[in-house]
Protein backbone atom coordinates (compact mmCIF):
# COMPACT_ATOMS: atom_id res chain seq x y z
CA UNK A 1 0.00 0.00 0.00
CA UNK A 2 1.10 3.39 -1.14
CA UNK A 3 1.33 6.43 1.58
CA UNK A 4 0.90 9.44 0.12
CA UNK A 5 2.39 12.88 2.47
CA UNK A 6 0.00 15.71 1.11
CA UNK A 7 0.48 19.32 2.94
CA UNK A 8 -2.92 19.87 4.77
CA UNK A 9 -3.18 23.63 3.70
CA UNK A 10 -1.40 23.85 0.53
CA UNK A 11 -1.28 20.39 -1.30
CA UNK A 12 1.07 19.39 -3.53
CA UNK A 13 -0.57 18.99 -7.39
CA UNK A 14 1.77 15.93 -7.99
CA UNK A 15 0.36 14.24 -5.32
CA UNK A 16 -3.01 14.74 -5.99
CA UNK A 17 -2.72 13.82 -9.48
CA UNK A 18 -1.16 10.52 -8.29
CA UNK A 19 -4.01 9.60 -5.94
CA UNK A 20 -7.11 10.69 -9.11
CA UNK A 21 -4.63 8.19 -10.97
CA UNK A 22 -5.74 5.46 -8.75
CA UNK A 23 -9.17 6.60 -8.62
CA UNK A 24 -9.75 6.47 -12.46
CA UNK A 25 -8.29 3.22 -12.33
CA UNK A 26 -11.16 2.12 -10.10
CA UNK A 27 -9.43 1.34 -7.08
CA UNK A 28 -10.36 2.36 -3.35
CA UNK A 29 -8.21 4.85 -1.25
CA UNK A 30 -8.20 6.12 2.55
CA UNK A 31 -7.81 9.98 3.19
CA UNK A 32 -8.64 12.13 5.95
CA UNK A 33 -11.83 14.38 6.59
CA UNK A 34 -12.83 16.26 9.26
CA UNK A 35 -14.67 13.79 11.70
CA UNK A 36 -12.15 10.64 10.71
CA UNK A 37 -10.45 8.52 7.88
CA UNK A 38 -12.58 7.70 5.25
CA UNK A 39 -12.68 5.00 2.47
CA UNK A 40 -13.87 5.84 -1.07
CA UNK A 41 -13.66 5.37 -4.94
CA UNK A 42 -15.11 7.43 -7.67
CA UNK A 43 -18.84 7.62 -7.76
CA UNK A 44 -18.68 6.49 -11.78
CA UNK A 45 -16.62 3.51 -11.06
CA UNK A 46 -19.48 0.70 -10.33
CA UNK A 47 -16.61 -2.69 -10.32
CA UNK A 48 -14.61 0.07 -7.13
CA UNK A 49 -18.44 0.35 -5.50
CA UNK A 50 -18.92 -2.89 -5.55
CA UNK A 51 -15.51 -3.91 -4.44
CA UNK A 52 -16.37 -1.40 -1.37
CA UNK A 53 -19.26 -2.79 -0.36
CA UNK A 54 -17.73 -6.30 -0.54
CA UNK A 55 -15.05 -5.31 1.91
CA UNK A 56 -17.02 -3.48 4.05
CA UNK A 57 -20.21 -5.58 3.73
CA UNK A 58 -22.40 -2.77 3.17
CA UNK A 59 -25.94 -4.66 2.00
CA UNK A 60 -27.03 -3.36 -1.65
CA UNK A 61 -29.84 -1.51 -0.16
CA UNK A 62 -28.09 0.75 1.45
CA UNK A 63 -27.24 3.55 0.17
CA UNK A 64 -23.64 5.52 0.10
CA UNK A 65 -23.27 8.98 0.66
CA UNK A 66 -20.15 11.04 -1.28
CA UNK A 67 -18.06 13.92 -0.82
CA UNK A 68 -18.08 17.25 -2.98
CA UNK A 69 -15.78 19.98 -3.23
CA UNK A 70 -17.75 22.49 -2.65
CA UNK A 71 -21.23 24.12 -2.58
CA UNK A 72 -21.86 24.59 -6.54
CA UNK A 73 -20.79 21.14 -7.20
CA UNK A 74 -23.64 20.04 -4.42
CA UNK A 75 -25.84 21.70 -6.95
CA UNK A 76 -24.98 19.12 -9.91
CA UNK A 77 -26.17 15.66 -7.59
CA UNK A 78 -28.91 17.42 -5.32
CA UNK A 79 -32.01 19.19 -5.41
CA UNK A 80 -30.92 22.42 -3.21
CA UNK A 81 -33.74 24.49 -1.50
CA UNK A 82 -33.49 27.69 -0.33
CA UNK A 83 -33.52 26.49 2.75
CA UNK A 84 -31.36 24.08 2.55
CA UNK A 85 -29.27 26.82 0.50
CA UNK A 86 -28.82 29.10 3.46
CA UNK A 87 -27.70 26.76 5.67
CA UNK A 88 -24.98 24.75 4.00
CA UNK A 89 -23.81 28.18 3.02
CA UNK A 90 -23.17 28.52 6.35
CA UNK A 91 -21.83 25.71 7.79
CA UNK A 92 -19.89 24.16 4.92
CA UNK A 93 -17.12 23.27 4.65
CA UNK A 94 -18.11 21.18 7.93
CA UNK A 95 -18.68 18.02 9.76
CA UNK A 96 -22.21 17.63 8.72
CA UNK A 97 -23.70 15.39 5.66
CA UNK A 98 -26.66 16.50 4.00
CA UNK A 99 -29.27 14.10 2.63
CA UNK A 100 -30.90 16.13 -0.59
CA UNK A 101 -33.09 14.95 -3.31
CA UNK A 102 -30.95 13.31 -5.61
CA UNK A 103 -30.47 14.97 -9.81
CA UNK A 104 -30.28 12.87 -12.69
CA UNK A 105 -26.40 12.70 -11.92
CA UNK A 106 -26.48 10.42 -9.22
CA UNK A 107 -26.15 6.60 -9.84
CA UNK A 108 -29.33 4.87 -8.62
CA UNK A 109 -26.97 2.62 -6.80
CA UNK A 110 -26.53 5.89 -4.25
CA UNK A 111 -29.80 6.90 -4.09
CA UNK A 112 -32.35 5.71 -1.07
CA UNK A 113 -35.74 4.47 -1.88
CA UNK A 114 -36.77 8.10 -1.68
CA UNK A 115 -34.73 9.35 -4.47
CA UNK A 116 -32.25 11.14 -1.89
CA UNK A 117 -28.65 11.23 -1.78
CA UNK A 118 -26.06 12.19 1.42
CA UNK A 119 -23.90 14.66 0.71
CA UNK A 120 -20.55 15.87 2.74
CA UNK A 121 -17.83 18.94 2.00
CA UNK A 122 -15.57 18.08 5.18
CA UNK A 123 -13.48 21.00 6.34
CA UNK A 124 -10.20 19.78 4.74
CA UNK A 125 -8.54 21.05 1.77
CA UNK A 126 -6.40 17.85 1.10
CA UNK A 127 -10.06 15.76 0.27
CA UNK A 128 -11.86 18.46 -1.30
CA UNK A 129 -9.53 19.18 -3.63
CA UNK A 130 -8.72 15.76 -4.32
CA UNK A 131 -12.51 15.55 -5.74
CA UNK A 132 -11.86 19.26 -7.66
CA UNK A 133 -8.74 17.34 -9.19
CA UNK A 134 -10.92 14.37 -10.18
CA UNK A 135 -13.89 16.20 -11.06
CA UNK A 136 -16.73 13.75 -9.38
CA UNK A 137 -17.47 12.91 -6.36
CA UNK A 138 -15.46 10.27 -3.91
CA UNK A 139 -17.52 7.68 -1.99
CA UNK A 140 -17.50 8.41 1.98
CA UNK A 141 -17.34 5.52 4.52
CA UNK A 142 -15.32 5.01 7.55
CA UNK A 143 -12.17 4.11 7.08
CA UNK A 144 -12.75 0.38 8.88
CA UNK A 145 -13.52 -3.48 8.21
CA UNK A 146 -16.66 -4.99 9.41
CA UNK A 147 -15.17 -6.53 12.51
CA UNK A 148 -13.50 -2.86 13.55
CA UNK A 149 -14.49 -1.51 16.81
CA UNK A 150 -13.79 1.78 15.91
CA UNK A 151 -12.46 3.48 12.18
CA UNK A 152 -8.66 3.92 11.47
CA UNK A 153 -7.21 6.74 13.77
CA UNK A 154 -3.96 7.32 12.22
CA UNK A 155 -1.95 5.84 9.15
CA UNK A 156 -0.36 3.30 11.22
CA UNK A 157 -3.92 1.52 12.08
CA UNK A 158 -4.53 1.93 7.93
CA UNK A 159 -1.56 -0.12 7.26
CA UNK A 160 -2.03 -2.53 9.88
CA UNK A 161 -5.85 -3.63 8.85
CA UNK A 162 -6.04 -2.29 4.93
CA UNK A 163 -3.29 -2.88 4.07
CA UNK A 164 -3.71 -6.01 2.18
CA UNK A 165 -7.42 -4.23 0.73
CA UNK A 166 -6.39 -1.35 -0.66
CA UNK A 167 -3.95 0.61 -2.94
CA UNK A 168 -2.97 3.56 -1.17
CA UNK A 169 -3.65 5.56 1.51
CA UNK A 170 -3.64 9.51 2.66
CA UNK A 171 -1.87 10.76 5.89
CA UNK A 172 -3.23 12.92 7.09
CA UNK A 173 -1.51 12.43 11.25
CA UNK A 174 -3.93 11.29 14.08
CA UNK A 175 -7.85 11.62 13.58
CA UNK A 176 -10.53 10.89 16.72
CA UNK A 177 -13.15 8.98 15.17
CA UNK A 178 -16.22 11.11 15.41
CA UNK A 179 -19.32 10.60 12.79
CA UNK A 180 -20.65 13.90 10.89
CA UNK A 181 -23.75 15.29 12.17
CA UNK A 182 -26.76 13.47 9.37
CA UNK A 183 -29.60 16.32 8.65
CA UNK A 184 -32.24 15.67 5.96
CA UNK A 185 -33.79 18.53 3.58
CA UNK A 186 -36.33 18.85 1.32
CA UNK A 187 -38.38 22.08 0.55
CA UNK A 188 -38.49 23.47 4.20
CA UNK A 189 -38.25 20.29 5.86
CA UNK A 190 -35.70 20.08 7.94
CA UNK A 191 -35.03 16.72 9.84
CA UNK A 192 -31.89 15.99 12.13
CA UNK A 193 -31.48 11.88 11.37
CA UNK A 194 -28.30 12.36 13.53
CA UNK A 195 -26.12 13.84 16.05
CA UNK A 196 -22.27 14.14 15.85
CA UNK A 197 -19.70 15.95 15.65
CA UNK A 198 -21.35 19.39 13.87
CA UNK A 199 -23.57 21.55 16.03
CA UNK A 200 -26.98 21.06 15.51
CA UNK A 201 -27.98 25.02 16.77
CA UNK A 202 -28.10 26.28 13.49
CA UNK A 203 -30.85 23.69 12.66
CA UNK A 204 -33.20 24.81 15.31
CA UNK A 205 -34.84 27.87 14.38
CA UNK A 206 -36.30 25.75 11.11
CA UNK A 207 -37.04 22.78 13.51
CA UNK A 208 -39.62 25.00 15.12
CA UNK A 209 -40.91 25.80 12.59
CA UNK A 210 -42.31 22.09 12.07
CA UNK A 211 -44.27 22.29 15.58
Amino acid sequence: MRVLNIHPETPQTRLLEMAVTHLEEGNIIAYPTDTCYGLGCSIFEKRAIDRLKRLKRIPDSKPMSFICSDLKHISDFGIVSNTAYKLMRKLLPGPYTFVLPATRMVPKLLQNKRKQVGIRVPDNRVITDLVQTLGNPIISTTCQLPEDELPCADIYEIKDRLANFIDLAIDGDFLYPEVSTVVMIEDDHVEILREGKGDIKPFEPYLNLET
